[in-house]
C-alpha cells in the first residue's frame, strides 16, 4: 500500500467520522424537536394567514405526516451549523491559516442569511401568496377546503428555498476565493443572471406582478451584493497569491 493510497483511505476515514458526528447530532436534534414541534405547528395554524383558511385532514395519516415533516425540518435546521462546521473542518487542513479563519466566518454568515431568507419568504411573500389565492378563489366562486398536509407542504416549499437562495453571496465568495469565478465574470453575465432571477421569481410566485416585484427586489440586491463580495474576496485572494509567490 503506497502513501497515496494511505492518504486516500485516511481522508475517507476522516470523512466517515465527520458524517457520523453530523448523523448523531441530527438524531439528537430530532429527538429534541419532539418536545416543541407541537407548539410550532399550533403557532403556524394561528397566524393571520392560516386563520383565513379552514384546515382539514383528508387522510387519517395527515396529522402524523405533518408532525414528522416538521420534526425533520427542525432537526435539519438545528443540525445545519454542525454540518457546516464539519465540512469546514474536513477541508481546512488544505487551507492557509488566514484562509481557515476567513472560511470559518462563513458559517455564522450562512446561518444569518438562511434565517433572513426564510423570514423574508414567510413574513413578506407568503401573506401575498395566500391573499392572491383567496382572492382568485372568491372571483371564481370556489369554496376552498384546505388540507393541513397540503397547506404546510406548500408553506415549506415556498419558505425553505429562500433560505437556500439567500446563500448566494457566501457561495460566490467561496468560489471566488478558490479562483473559479471572478467579479468581471459576474458583471458580464449580469443580464443573463437577471433573466434567470426573473424566471425564478415568476416560478415561485403566483401570476401577480406585485408579488414578482417583491421577490425580484431582494434577489437583485443579493446578486449585486454578491458582485461586491466577490470583488473583496478576489482582491484578498490575489494579495495572498502575491505573498505566496514572493516567499
Amino acid at each position: 500500500m503506497n502513501d497515496k493510497e494511505m492518504s486516500v483511505y485516511e481522508h475517507l476515514g476522516e470523512l466517515r467520522k465527520r458524517l457520523i458526528v453530523v448523523l448523531v447530532f441530527f438524531v439528537a436534534a430530532l429527538v429534541a424537536s419532539f418536545f416543541f414541534v407541537d407548539d410550532v405547528i399550533l403557532y403556524l395554524q394561528h397566524t393571520a394567514e392560516a386563520k383565513q383558511l379552514t384546515m382539514n385532514a383528508f387522510r387519517l395519516t395527515d396529522p402524523i405526516k405533518v408532525y414528522f415533516q416538521f420534526a425533520f425540518v427542525i432537526a435539519a435546521v438545528l443540525s445545519a451549523p454542525v454540518l457546516l462546521y464539519q465540512i469546514w473542518a474536513f477541508v481546512s487542513p488544505g487551507l492557509y491559516e488566514k484562509e481557515r479563519k476567513v472560511t470559518l466566518s462563513y458559517i455564522p454568515a450562512s446561518i444569518v442569511l438562511f434565517l433572513a431568507g426564510v423570514s423574508f419568504a414567510y413574513f413578506v411573500l407568503f401573506p401575498f401568496v395566500v391573499r392572491f389565492m383567496n382572492q382568485l378563489a372568491d372571483r371564481l366562486g370556489i369554496q376552498q377546503m384546505i388540507g393541513i398536509n397540503e397547506y404546510f407542504q406548500f408553506l415549506l416549499q415556498l419558505v425553505l428555498p429562500f433560505g437556500i437562495v439567500f446563500q448566494l453571496p457566501i457561495v460566490v465568495l467561496f468560489f471566488t476565493r478558490l479562483g473559479l469565478i471572478t467579479p468581471e465574470l459576474l458583471v458580464r453575465i449580469r443580464k443573463y443572471a437577471y433573466l434567470a432571477l426573473l424566471i425564478l421569481a415568476a416560478v415561485i410566485t403566483p401570476p401577480d406582478v406585485l408579488s414578482q416585484v417583491i421577490v425580484m427586489i431582494p434577489l437583485t440586491i443579493l446578486y449585486e451584493g454578491s458582485i461586491w463580495v466577490a470583488r473583496i474576496g478576489y482582491r484578498k485572494a490575489q494579495r495572498a497569491a502575491e505573498r505566496e509567490g514572493s516567499e
